[in-house]
Formats: structure tokens, sequence, C-alpha cells
């Protein structure tokens, strides 16, 4: 039977291209999205092209209700979840500097980008618990989509660069928790990636790209952050729960 992986925001971006990683490297695919399932056919037509079984579910990750139903309709469909993407994730809709920034703004993204994956990692870890001890030769992961904004201040969108730095302490604090169960937890931190939301600042990061802005002198690509993820998927690297997977074209070197 081929392992199951949910990837939440995993039809457009940095999302598809992890879902198209791992389908590629023998998982079935759940796909948890907010379109409407007409819109992400094309999508989802590429992930099934790279192998296995895909099911797009439409849910809200901010919303408990939502949440929930995605899991109850995981276990209905393939009976089992072997690994948790937190990928999906929202930008403010309008960037506004902190001294003016709303408080709408923030309670927002906080709920989409931070309060959603955590509990949605709180619902789906029970149920790898559960299998785990029904199959103790289970291999199962948690992997969280952060940002480099996890740590490089934008004043600008102060509510966005909250919640990834928050996606980073949530790593740390499950990676502690399920360490009992031999469930490992990671997080990977992209840098500049090519994808739509990137798009109306792509002037701006060509320009700091073209004046050495990174060590690797392009931008990222969705494909690059599958890779990543398909890896630690893979369990490439089981002896590194906790940790940090930087995938950033070298942008966090330390230079002089």
């Amino acid at each position: 039977m081929r392992p199951v992986a949910l990837v939440t925001g995993g039809a457009r971006g940095i999302g598809l291209g992890i879902s198209r990683r791992l389908a590629g490297s023998g998982f079935d695919i759940a796909v948890c999205g907010m379109r409407d399932p007409e819109a992400v056919r094309p999508a989802m037509s590429e992930v099934r092209a790279a192998g296995g079984e895909v099911v797009y579910i439409r849910a809200d990750v901010a919303d408990g209700e939502s949440r929930e139903r995605l899991v109850s309709e995981i276990r209905e469909h393939f009976g089992r979840l072997d690994v948790l993407v937190n990928n999906a994730g929202i930008a403010p809709r309008e960037r506004r500097d902190i001294l003016e920034a709303s408080e709408a703004s923030f309670e927002e993204v906080l709920r989409t980008n931070l309060q959603g994956p955590y509990f949605l990692t709180q619902s789906v870890a029970r149920w790898m618990i559960e299998q785990k001890a029904a199959d103790p030769a289970l291999v199962a992961c948690i992997i969280n989509i952060s940002s480099i904004s996890a740590a490089v201040a934008s004043p600008n969108r102060g509510e966005y660069c909250v919640s990834k730095a928050g996606i980073a302490m949530a790593t740390s604090l499950w990676a502690v928790r399920l360490a009992e169960f031999h469930i490992p937890v990671y997080e990977v931190r992209p840098g500049i990636i090519r994808s739509d939301m990137t798009s109306g600042v792509r002037e701006k990061y060509d320009r700091l790209i073209d004046r050495g802005l990174l060590l690797q002198a392009r931008w990222g690509e969705p494909d690059d952050v599958g890779r990543a993820v398909a890896m630690l998927a893979r369990g490439e690297l089981a002896y590194s729960t906790g940790q940090v997977v930087m995938v950033d074209g070298g942008f966090s070197v330390a230079r002089l």
C-alpha cells in the first residue's frame, strides 16, 4: 500500500511543486485548498501524471470544523496518513507599515498561517500516534513550510513575519512532543520563490538578485522546495527532527 501525504495549499505555487514531487516519490496525495475543484483540475492532472492517486479536498485550514472534516475525509478515503505538509499560507491583503497595519489583517494572517497549521498538526498527530500504535513500522513525519521571513524583518508585512516565526517555534514544540512516538517534525524555510504570492514584487526582487542578494543568483522555483520536502518525507534525514532546511539560494549565509 502506498503511503499518503496531505499537502495543504497543494494546488498552486510552492504547494503544487511539493505535491508533484511527493507523487513522484511514491506517495498518494491529498491536496487541500480553497478553490473550486474545477479550478484546480489542471493542477491535479499534473500531480496525477507524476504518479499515484490524488484527491482534492476543499477546506479552509483557518477554520476548526473545516480542518476536522479534512482529516475525516482523508481517513475515510485512504484509511491512513503518513506525511503532513503544512504549506497553506496567505500574505496580507495589503502591505502596510506596522505603525498603520490593522488588527483585522493580523488576525486573518495568523489564523491561516499559524493557528490553522498548529491545530491541524494536533489533529493529525493524534491520528499518527494511533496508527503507530497499530503498526510500529509506520514511517510518519510532519513538515512545516515557513519562510526566510521567520527571521528577516519586513516592517511592511509584520503579520506575515510573526506568523512564520511562530511556525518555527511550533516546529520545535511538536518535534519535542512527538519524539517519544518516533514522529519527526521539520521546518523547510524557502527564500525568494517564484509563485503567485511573489508576482507583485517580481521587479523588486529581480533588481535585488541582480545586485547580489543571493549566492545563487536566480529565483527559487516551487520544485526546489518540493525536492527538499520529498527528501524529508522519504526519511532521508530521519535523525534530524526539529531541524530547519534552508531553501534560499544562499541568502542566509553571512558575508563580509
